[in-house]
């Protein structure tokens, strides 16, 4: 098997959820992840990027590391902790409509494995990581710190998560942002299966502290592509509703009203600088932590 071949495989997430420990699955994606950059012709994230940044006009030439610009045709001098450090806040959401899964994995196990890997990213990047479970409240609260054992800390809360009740993303997000002190990143991973002008007001309320957010909308394909056939009972598990339809007779309608809400995300989110991205459970880790990163790099 190809070294690319064998990255993409430990990047899917039916691989990884066979993976014992959270602690094992986030380092064997993070690891795969950044084999896969080493070979990407984006060489400006094919460095190790916890101890570089790219030259910059004014920059001293005795601070450029020739061995980089070797190995990647560019310039990039090595980083002072000052510049490293940044308080990463990770949030996800545990609430019941978290709990579908059509393939063998749910939205929660897919949204754990990126929050346990973003968190590992993070302190590759010696970032302060902290981490919130809600559904509607705050379920538990890993403060972010950069002490030696804060991974484990946050690895351990993801590895012992409990689904919950019904969502109200709103309410955590206000009670973060009137939480912060220093200015960082927040990173919230949910199906956003809420109310979207509160959810939007709330991640507004982030912004206007000064942080960078980025938001990852968690489906199942089967709740983008409604492939249903037969008469089908659906279950609302945060209300308990259960409805009896024919899927031909609705299949139109709610694909139309899907892709409004991913659109309306989409639309308001970018107005208030917000980074938005959809992800399909199906799908590789990669394009999240390369999300992230861009973010990240932006930041820098």
């Amino acid at each position: 098997m190809s070294g690319t071949r064998r990255e993409l495989r430990l990047l899917d997430p039916a691989i990884i959820a066979g993976i014992g420990s959270m602690e094992l699955r986030a380092r064997t994606v993070v690891e795969g992840f950044l084999a896969g950059l080493h070979r990407s012709p984006m060489k400006g994230f094919s460095v190790e990027f916890a101890e570089y940044r790219q030259y910059l006009p004014g920059d001293a030439l005795s601070m450029i590391d020739w061995k980089v610009y070797a190995r990647n045709d560019r310039h990039y001098v090595k980083k002072f902790d000052a510049e490293t450090n940044v308080e990463c806040h990770v949030l996800l959401d545990v609430s019941a409509s978290m709990g579908y899964g059509s393939r063998g994995l749910t939205k929660l196990d897919y949204g754990s494995y990126l929050a346990a890997s973003l968190s590992y990213l993070m302190t590759q990047q010696r970032d302060s990581v902290g981490f919130m479970a809600f559904d509607d409240h705050v379920v538990n609260h890993v403060r972010a710190s950069s002490r030696p054992g804060q991974l484990r800390a946050v690895l351990l809360a993801l590895d012992q998560l409990l689904l919950g009740q019904q969502s109200n993303l709103a309410k955590p997000l206000h009670l973060l942002a009137e939480s912060l002190v220093k200015r960082g990143v927040v990173v919230i991973i949910s199906d956003l299966l809420d109310d979207p002008d509160k959810v939007v007001r709330g991640l507004k309320h982030l912004r206007f502290g000064g942080n960078d957010v980025v938001v990852f909308q968690i489906l199942d394909p089967d709740e983008l592509e409604f492939p249903f056939e037969r008469a089908t009972k659906f279950h609302d598990p945060e209300s308990a509703d259960e409805l009896m339809v024919m899927p031909s007779e609705v299949r139109a309608d709610y694909i139309q009203a899907i892709e409004e809400l991913v659109a309306k995300y989409d639309r308001d989110l970018k107005l208030v600088n917000v980074d938005y991205h959809l992800v399909d459970t199906s799908k590789p880790l990669d394009l999240s932590l390369m999300h992230y990163l861009s973010t990240r790099s932006r930041r820098g």
